[in-house]
């Protein structure tokens, strides 16, 4: 019997999903006043769930007439009842960040790896497209997983057969022999094949029924709850800071997006199977306290890069409301500026 570490899984969630509404939700708020105020200092959390929706966190802006409600309302529908708390963000966190220090302190990971055109695993990249295949012709609440087979052959020719071991789909609205359909016609595109020694993926599709009742009809969200699926996929280690929400000042967001931007100069550059990145920082200073690549399993110091906070800001010009788009399905491998 093959060795189970011959697999590998990663699971995709769709943009209806609960916990993805409300990274979106954080995510417009967010997008609502750097459009105003490129220089607006946001940390939004949602929780929403069966009829409400709670907004909370810390915004300091020149923008006005933001209707968060309506933004929300938008994003989950109009039959929620919104609850706000908002308030300015502590002066003693700003006194650390006005002067150009990081927001807080924590560990960022960068990567990219050649198995796939996105520069990603190959498992994230197909529990996506299955997922985002699924939601054109169903857009609701849905769930993809998918379990490679790796062999010898596999790891070190991308020409190879890709094999899979098994796939699994949920989604509200979509009979079983619907998902059936896509599903099939999905593998058929991708050419994946099954296991050695087996004649069929194994499927599971609805596994606990048919399901009509999604979204926050069925179940809660929070911000940040899919930190792995925004990610790299399980395979990959985090730092464990959430993106939505949170402006460019707060390294969670911005240094993990320049950790993925090094990543993927660094795999080009050096024509690279896998790179990690590795930047720590501490809240109130500029530099990092770490600041490793990985390239191919040889660790050594990243260089050529303006790492403090207002350097990646403006190297990626991170103050331009773009982040809503990014917590649909991932927040790397869809073509965003530190993808390239």
């Amino acid at each position: 019997m093959e060795n189970y570490t011959s697999y590998r899984t990663a699971e995709s969630v769709s943009p209806k999903h609960p916990d993805k509404l409300c990274d979106q939700i954080s995510d417009a708020i967010l997008d609502a006043h750097l459009e105003q105020d490129p220089q607006s200092r946001v940390a939004v959390e949602v929780c929403g769930g069966h009829g409400q929706i709670f907004i909370t966190g810390e915004i300091t802006s020149a923008a006005q007439d933001i209707d968060l409600s309506k933004i929300a309302q938008r994003i989950a529908g109009h039959n929620m009842q919104i609850f706000t708390n908002i308030v300015k963000q502590s002066p003693e966190i700003a006194n650390g960040v006005d002067t150009g220090g990081a927001g807080d302190q924590g560990i960022m990971i960068g990567y990219a790896c050649d198995e796939t055109p996105e520069m990603l695993p190959l498992e994230v990249v197909l529990s996506r497209r299955l997922n985002q295949y699924i939601f054109a012709e169903h857009p609701y609440d849905g769930k993809t997983q998918i379990t490679l087979f790796d062999t010898e052959a596999t790891k070190s020719d991308k020409t190879s057969p890709r094999y899979v071991s098994s796939i699994v789909a949920s989604f509200q609205n979509t009979p079983k022999e619907e998902l059936e359909r896509l599903v099939r016609s999905f593998i058929e595109s991708k050419n994946l094949q099954p296991i050695p020694g087996k004649t069929e993926i194994e499927l599971h599709l609805n596994p606990a029924g048919d399901w009509n009742q999604g979204g926050f009809e069925a179940d809660t969200g929070l911000t940040g709850r899919k930190l792995i699926v925004d990610n790299y996929g399980p395979r990959i280690p985090i730092g464990g800071g959430c993106f939505s929400g949170k402006d460019p000042s707060k390294v969670d967001r911005s240094a993990a997006y320049m950790a993925r931007r090094i990543a993927v100069d660094y795999l080009k550059k050096r024509q690279a199977k896998e790179v990690f990145v590795r930047l720590a920082y501490a809240i109130g200073y500029a530099e990092p306290l770490e600041y490793t690549v990985i390239i191919d399993g040889r660790p050594e110091q990243i260089k050529g890069y303006d790492l403090t906070p207002q350097g990646i800001i403006n190297y990626l010009k991170l103050r331009r409301p773009i982040y809503e788009a990014a917590a649909r399905y991932g927040h790397f491998g869809e073509g965003f500026d530190w993808d390239n």
